[in-house]
């Protein structure tokens, strides 16, 4: 048997016996179950657990959808991912039936335990490179979610995932949104890769470093710009402007947490009157620029987004693993501060 956590029927979001699919707080809930359903799939995988020993069918089941493809790893045969279908017996307990989605890709983040552990810290390390793209396992995800797409035409997919998985969505998400496919996403945990700024105490010193940061990263892309000559006449920054995935983020989780300051900090900027400074230098990073500036290619860093619904977890965590945690997300006490961005 699994440990308690991995039981849905102890730790899962029992409290919604009618799903109202207009309500955001069951939409949110529903995703983050989804994506603990990939979790369980590879842990089921890894102790053998099989028909009425497997703890993951009720993480999807419980809200009438039905698993239809499991995502591998080509390295170590691992479930990273997975493809579920809505398909409701019955419409007793279902509301808002027009706002449920047809389709949920879900990723899962990192796991600790088994023989999953070596490939998917070798795609954190791949992540941090800014070379998660590169990687066998977002090609297999991206094909999923280009062939999902190219075969269910205009119905509803959302993408959704966690810590690692919520990269992957996130990054499969932007490649979508730049050919025109835009696709609800609900990124629990994304990591965004930077100095912890934000967990400097001191606002004054923080709105400082912010500052100073973004006066350097737009002078440098002037300069970038003009030595290289660079006239497209579409910016895919801006291109992107009207994806507006949801970020689920936690203050107590340094891994994402940096999300908080990265908005914010563009909103104070635009109230001192530096609001054109901030949209050049928010569009690229120091290393991308530096890279640049010696004729080597490098892609964007995978943070850097324009538009958002930041969500902020204000509910005090006990330690950082429960801070970066999936299970928060479903919990029925939640607070939320709620924040949207538009570029």
């Amino acid at each position: 048997m699994g440990s308690e956590r991995e039981d849905f029927n102890l730790t899962g979001p029992l409290h919604l016996t009618t799903i109202d699919w207009k309500n955001v707080d069951h939409r949110r809930s529903i995703a983050a179950s989804l994506v603990q359903g990939v979790y369980m799939l590879e842990r089921d995988r890894q102790e053998k657990r099989q028909e009425a020993q497997a703890l993951a069918p009720s993480w999807w089941k419980f809200f009438h959808f039905k698993l239809i493809s499991q995502l591998l790893d080509d390295a170590d045969s691992s479930i990273f991912g997975a493809i579920f279908e809505f398909n409701p017996s019955s419409s007793n307990c279902i509301q808002g039936m027009d706002e449920s989605p047809c389709y949920v890709i879900a990723f899962r983040g990192t796991i600790t335990k088994g023989d999953a552990l070596s490939r998917d810290l070798q795609l954190d390390l791949h992540f941090l490179q800014n070379g998660l793209h590169r990687t066998s396992r977002f090609e297999i995800a991206m094909r999923a979610v280009r062939n999902l797409v190219a075969a269910v035409g205009n119905s509803t997919i959302w993408l959704a995932g966690h810590s690692l998985g919520s990269a992957m969505a996130m990054l499969a998400g932007k490649h979508m949104a730049k050919i025109g496919v835009v696709l609800e996403a609900f990124l629990f945990n994304p990591p965004f890769f930077s100095p912890p700024i934000e967990r400097i105490k001191d606002k004054k010193v923080k709105h400082g470093i912010r500052i100073a940061s973004s006066l350097i990263t737009a002078g440098l892309a002037v300069a970038v710009k003009s030595s290289h000559h660079n006239n497209r006449a579409e910016n895919p920054f801006v291109a992107l402007s009207a994806w507006m995935p949801s970020l689920f983020v936690n203050p107590a989780d340094h891994i994402c947490s940096e999300y908080i300051g990265y908005f914010e900090h563009r909103k104070k900027m635009e109230e001192i009157g530096a609001g054109g400074i901030e949209r050049l230098a928010t569009q690229h990073s120091l290393g991308g620029l530096f890279m640049s500036a010696i004729g080597k290619q490098s892609e964007e860093p995978l943070h850097l987004i324009p538009s958002a619904n930041l969500l902020i977890n204000s509910t005090p965590s006990r330690d950082f693993k429960e801070a970066h945690g999936i299970h928060q997300w479903w919990r029925p006490d939640l607070h939320l501060d709620v924040k949207r961005y538009k570029y």
